[in-house]
């Protein structure tokens, strides 16, 4: 039986997994909630990558209870675990590459976003930022609400010298920017917890290798001497 501190730290890394999986599912529900700058900033497909990788973490705590639970000379159940894991380190990398290559090109992708919102919705972005359309004063805009109440307001906010100025396009991208860089760094240091998950398997598998080897040579003398 593999030591007392081997199974610990394994048990340890295997419910830091199982938290992992259980916040990206709860999170990727919540933020399908109606929000106004979550809806804005993450898409289906981000909120489906989390929760395909929220599984596949619970999946895998499933599968490394099986592997523990098995008699000590079978290792066949953390073989099976340390696949799953390279499953995990694949999906987990798709997911957080995925977020990160939406970072690439912010400004240019929620142009896109904005375009696609309702009146309604652009309004209550304009009026939350103090802002009249995402880059110039007529190319989004929406008039009406409090704050970009008629056109001759937004042409006074025209700005040559800052094209940035009472546009939209600078606080929604530092919301997003914030957002995708929090998402995506967090989704590669699970990384740490599946490499690690799996050095302990290995560890498991080799210790358990090494004390049946053991009770087969003990067997075959007859005694006790190695167990």
């Amino acid at each position: 039986m593999p030591s007392k501190r081997l199974m610990g730290a394994f048990a340890f890394v295997d419910f830091c997994l199982l938290i992992a999986g259980v916040l990206l599912i709860v999170f990727s529900e919540i933020w399908r909630a109606p929000n106004l700058m979550f809806n804005f900033t993450l898409s289906n497909e981000m909120l489906t990558g989390g929760l395909v990788l929220g599984i596949f973490f619970l999946l895998t705590v499933v599968l490394s209870i099986g592997a523990v639970v098995q008699k000590n000379h079978v290792t066949t159940g953390f073989v099976v675990l340390n696949w799953m894991l390279i499953a995990d380190a694949i999906v987990d990398i798709v997911a957080g590459t995925m977020v990160w290559f939406f970072t690439l090109e912010e400004r240019v992708h929620y142009f896109g976003v904005f375009n696609s919102l309702s009146r309604d919705t652009r309004i209550e972005i304009q009026d939350k930022f103090s802002c009249c359309g995402y880059f110039t004063q007529n190319d989004t805009v929406e008039i009406g609400g409090s704050f970009c109440t008629n056109q001759t307001f937004v042409d006074s906010l025209v700005d040559p010298d800052n094209t940035d100025t009472f546009r939209c396009v600078a606080p929604l991208t530092k919301f997003t920017d914030f957002t995708l860089n929090n998402i995506f760094t967090t989704i590669y240091g699970f990384m740490a917890i599946i490499v690690l998950l799996f050095l302990a398997s290995m560890c498991v598998i080799k210790r358990r290798q090494e004390e049946e080897r053991f009770k087969r040579i003990d067997a075959k003398r007859g005694g006790r001497g190695f167990v």
